[in-house]
Formats: structure tokens, sequence, C-alpha cells
């Protein structure tokens, strides 16, 4: 398995091109299954995770073609003229939990869709019972049996939604589904994140009706099918918070091209907090690092809250910041495992309950850890490149299913960090 290797030290300067964002591309794909006609799609970011998604698609008669450079962005055309196999099975969905958003759009195009259960993860449980209950309500009979979803639907038809709670793949798959069952189909507490939203607007461009996009009700009136379309991932938020959370620790100047401050204000309003200088430019966003953070403290929460899957890189930029801040994870149980991987490079954290307490230190020191989930990968990085002396990141296959070639935008900033290649 691949590591990392980091020599920390080097503030980060230069201009970081934004990637798709994952979390809005994996859907997306998927919506590719509404429609016999084609989709084209622009700025897909070539990630383990939309790897695993177009594999499964493919088992499913979904043609792909044309993934590769195109004017600097990564361009796919997707067709699902057939549907020969409306399944997931579990050795897919195992290895990466978006896979249950083919159950809605295979459902509502087919009639039918088996769906493997997709169980835990390291970070926690992500329950798929309001993806159920939602299909349910719309005229879906499912049943669970060995460990698989079976849902069956002459035709799915409109109804009222109300979720027990803000989940933001339930949102995507009952409203994939929703815009092709029979009449209108309104869902109460949605999710609100731009990546919803990008889904939304993308359904839109293949003929979809919906309403009230961006807010925690969301109005669909079906369709009797959806047509060919074009559209434009939209920039990964996580990557650029990433980016920005480097250089508020490590100190320099960076323009992530392509990143928006109305995309992650949540973020960019702790950063600024933290000392971190952000300016909105026409083509992306310029952030300088003048001085050593100063700490903050941060609740996770449903967007427009701060990203859960911001938490562990700010916890990276509060190990080295002055004074002492509270991070308290509200939406994952299990999402502090990094913490014992950071105390290893030094950091001063203590856990209470669902809080850490982080009291920064002026320097980390370099040593051997493990990431242990996608963002605490990202967050151990962080925590290299301020750390004195070597940092050596294993099992960072977790850091490829989300991050596009980070040690090459890392490297072109000043940061000093070799990808080391082992067999597994």
């Amino acid at each position: 398995m691949d590591r990392f290797q980091i020599e920390g030290g080097q503030p980060l300067r230069g201009e970081v091109s934004i990637s798709g964002a994952k979390n809005a591309a994996l859907p997306i794909l998927c919506a590719a299954l509404l429609t016999p006609e084609p989709l084209v799609l622009h700025n897909v970011p070539p990630l383990r995770d939309v790897s695993t998604m177009l594999k499964l698609l493919a088992g499913m008669g979904l043609k792909a073609s044309g993934l590769g450079p195109s004017a600097g962005q990564q361009s796919i055309t997707l067709h699902a003229q057939t549907i020969d196999r409306p399944e997931a099975p579990y050795e897919m969905v195992k290895t990466m939990r978006a896979s249950v958003l083919v159950l809605g759009p295979l459902l509502a195009r087919m009639g039918e869709a088996v769906v493997s259960l997709p169980g835990g993860c390291a970070i926690g449980q992500r329950p798929v019972d309001q993806h159920i209950r939602g299909l349910q309500a719309m005229g879906a009979d499912i049943q669970i049996e060995h460990g698989y979803i079976k849902a069956r639907a002459s035709r799915l038809r409109g109804a009222r939604i109300t979720t027990d709670m803000v989940t933001v793949t339930g949102t995507e798959n009952l409203m994939m589904a929703a815009c092709l069952a029979d009449g209108i189909t309104v869902i109460e507490n949605a999710a609100r994140e731009p990546e919803v939203v990008d889904l939304a607007n993308c359904l839109l461009a293949m003929g979809a009706r919906i309403q009230g996009v961006g807010t925690d009700r969301i109005t669909i009136e079906g369709v009797e099918r959806l047509g060919p379309a074009e559209w434009t991932v939209m920039p990964d938020r996580i990557e650029a918070g990433t980016f920005l959370c480097a250089v508020t620790a490590a100190g320099g100047e960076v323009f992530a091209r392509g990143a928006r401050v109305d995309q992650m204000a949540a973020t960019i309003d702790k950063l600024e907090e933290a000392g971190l200088v952000v300016t909105q430019e026409t083509q992306g966003i310029r952030a300088r690092a003048l001085h050593r953070p100063r700490a903050v403290s941060l609740r996770t929460a449903p967007y427009p809250g701060f990203a859960t899957d911001m938490q562990a890189q700010m916890m990276a930029v509060n190990a080295v910041a002055e004074g002492t801040g509270l991070v308290a994870e509200t939406i994952f149980e299990n999402r502090f495992m990094h913490v014992q991987e950071m105390r290893r490079l030094g950091a001063l954290i203590d856990i209470e309950g669902h809080t850490a307490v982080v009291q920064g230190i002026s320097r980390l020191t370099g040593a051997r850890v493990m990431a242990t989930d996608l963002r605490a990968s990202a967050g151990l990085v962080i925590a290299g490149l301020v750390a004195e002396g070597l940092t050596e990141i294993d099992r960072i296959y977790h850091l490829d299913r989300g991050y596009d070639r980070m040690e090459e935008k890392l490297c072109a900033l000043g940061a000093r960090v070799r990808r080391i290649k082992e067999s597994a």
C-alpha cells in the first residue's frame, strides 16, 4: 500500500486548481440511470470512488466513454440506453457507501432494484432507513433479505416525505426517484448542501421539474421521461477547504482556482477567525497566512453549518495554533480516530465525550502515522506539513478516494511530499 513521506516546515506559495467535487459527481453519475439518452459530464474528478461508481454502473449495462483531459477538465459521456442488471452487489457497495444512490434511479426507471445494504464504516453508522421509508411512501414494495434491499414498484407516485434527520444521500436518492414518479413529491427536512443543489441543477438540465432546491423543502413534479443533457460538476469545496487549512497552518499565500466562498462560508468564517486573510477573486479564492493561527472552537452541523468533512483538517490547524480550541462532532460517532495519530506527532488533544479539547503548541514533530479514513488522511497531511522532521502516513488509499493528486498539488506549492509506492 502506498504511503506519504512529508518533510515539514515549508510555507505554501502558489496556485492550486480545485478539482470537481466527489460528493457532487457520485450522485450525478447515478442520475444517468434515469434516462436512455446520453449525459455528458465535465470536471469529473479522476478519483478512486468515481472509478468504483463507474464500474458499478457498467455492471448494470451503462456505457461510459471519453474520460480524460478536456480543456483542463475530466469529461465523460454516460449512456444508459439499456439496463441489463438493476443490481448493486455487496462486493461493490462494501467499498463505497455512495453506491446506495443507485436505488432511487433504478426503481424509478426500471421498476425494480436490488442493492446491498452498506453496513457500517470507519467513521460510524450511516443508516439508509430514511431512503427506504421515503421510497415506501412513494409506493415501493421493499423487502430486506440476506443483506440486500429488494425493491419493486410498477411506477412510483408522488408523496409528502419528512425525514427524521437531515440526510444528504437520502435527499438525493428520493429527489432522483421523484423525477419519474407520477405526481408531486415534497421532501421536508431536505439537505441543503451545495452538492444537492448541483445534482438538482443537472436533473433540471435533463428536463426534471424541481423547486425549492437549497432550502429544507424540495418539491418535485414527476415527468414521463428525462432527456439528454450536458453538465459541469461543481468545484470541490472540501478539497478547497483542505488547502486553505493547509496554508493557515503552514503559512504562506495560496490562490485556490475555482474555489467559491459562498459554498464554504462556515469554513471561511472559522479560518478568518484563526487569522487567515481570505479574498474572493473572479477565478477563485486567495488566502494569506501571515502569522501563527489562533485557536478556534467549532461544532459540526448539517449545511450551512460547519461540515463534518472539514473537522479533522481544522483540528490539525488548532494543533499548532495559539490557545485552546474545542471541536464538537455531532454528525458521526467515531470521527475522532485521527486524534490518536495526531498525538503521535505531539499534538495535545483530549477527548471529552463528543468534544475534542485541542491545546495548540508551536511545533509538531514528525512520526509514522496511519490514516483511518478519507478526511482523517487530509488532517494528518496538514499536520505533517507543519511537523519538524519526517512524517510518514500509511494507508493513503483513503486519501485517493477523495483527493486528486494531492501530493503533486502540494509540491507545486512548495511542500516536500513524496508518494512511496509499495506492493500490497
